[in-house]
């Protein structure tokens, strides 16, 4: 199932749009609603970003961040003409393909089945690398722990599990318990289990939303203007990335500052997300939305430690010869980033995130096990008492 999100204005192509398609779509108003957005859907489904052309060299500022956030994702310009010029510098920003504003049903349709395409060549892509690499295979003391530990958790936590499911069926119709695939070591893909926490088609209903109101006028960024002889400002290139466009340069952090008002304008209030059932809401606050991943690891899909298991379009970005290591260890509820700089892990880089995987995968033993769930737990209490 495709999730299709349109970033723009125009209220008349944003209702052809959400006619015409048979996948769930939403509208929102600018690169930030829709990062909001990306960031709590983007391992459950495969996204498409339609961006609506406007002004050539604002466009692609925006353009060019979503392509270094989010490097997998299919992005599709709506615009109806082109100079040469433009379409070569919408490409370098990251634009896949264009699509005119009144596009029939039957041009979308087209670029799906090819998405429904191009992803099983990435399973095909990821499978075929893990058949190539030398086999990761457990060590008996990790998969006796495993299964002690998950059976333990499964008989102790079991009210909790049955109240969470009758919760579940109860206040909405579907599954209870929600599949995503999920690539673990070996580069194996796998069903990553979880209960469910949203309606079931709820997200098709975002956009009858209007009561927050997208057509807001805002404030525009600050640019640093330079001409064609003009020397490109002095700016330190370290984590802060530096936005370059055909007539300015802009700090990636600078920009961010500047354009942070655009929240409160925001198509979707994903911090009221009315995908989410009230159940829902709970079950994720205290994490028991993740107990079903205990059956993943009695099925041997995972451990109880190890390096998280990622989705495929981040899988797809990690099997360069580099990041090999971090697939040559068990797929894990909890691991070492998770519990490093705790209080702070969630602004580690990904690459300090893929290095720790990495070290784990060299030196992991039962004692590092202990004190990474000991570690866990006393970070979810924390958490809970904030």
């Amino acid at each position: 199932m495709q999730y299709l999100i349109y970033i723009g204005r125009h209220k008349q192509t944003i209702e052809h749009f959400s006619t015409m398609t048979k996948d769930m779509f939403c509208a929102v108003p600018n690169y930030l609603s829709a990062t909001h957005l990306l960031d709590k859907i983007k391992e459950k489904y495969d996204v498409v970003l339609f961006y609506e052309h406007v002004v050539a060299h604002k466009d692609i500022v925006d353009i060019q961040y979503l392509r270094k956030r989010y490097p997998s994702v299919y992005m599709v310009l709506v615009t109806e003409l082109l100079t040469a010029e433009e379409k070569i510098n919408y490409l370098r920003a990251g634009i896949n393909n264009t699509i005119s504003f009144s596009a029939p049903s039957s041009a979308i349709d087209e670029m799906i089945a090819f998405l429904e395409k191009r992803k099983q060549q990435k399973i095909n892509e990821i499978q075929e690398k893990g058949s190539k690499t030398q086999p990761f295979k457990l060590p008996l003391w990790k998969r006796v722990f495993d299964i002690l530990f998950a059976s333990a958790s499964l008989v102790w936590l079991s009210p909790l599990w049955i109240l969470a499911a009758i919760a579940i069926r109860i206040e909405s119709k579907g599954a209870i318990i929600y599949k995503s695939k999920r690539v673990g070591s070996n580069y194996q893909i796998f069903d990553f289990l979880k209960f469910r926490s949203m309606y079931i088609n709820a997200d098709k209903h975002l956009n009858d939303f209007h009561a927050l109101n997208q057509y807001q006028t805002e404030k525009e960024p600050t640019e640093i203007l330079i001409g064609d002889d003009s020397p490109i400002p002095n700016m330190e290139v370290g984590d802060d990335t530096v936005l370059i466009s055909d007539d300015f340069v802009i700090s990636e952090h600078e920009y961010n500052i500047q354009r942070s008002h655009e929240q409160k304008n925001a198509f979707i209030k994903l911090e009221n997300d009315p995908r989410v059932t009230k159940v829902g809401h709970i079950i994720r606050k205290f994490s028991i939305d993740e107990l079903p991943q205990l059956i993943n690891v009695l099925k041997g899909d995972m451990s109880i430690v190890g390096n998280r298991p990622l989705p495929l379009y981040e899988a797809e970005l990690l099997t360069s010869d580099e990041y090999i290591d971090r697939f040559m260890a068990p797929a894990g509820l909890t691991g070492l980033w998770q519990v490093e700089k705790r209080g702070d892990s969630g602004k580690m880089s990904a690459e300090e995130r893929k290095q720790l995987d990495i070290l784990y995968a060299k030196t992991y033993s039962l004692w590092l096990d202990i004190k990474i769930i000991l570690r866990t737990v006393t970070a979810f209490v924390q958490k809970e008492n904030v």
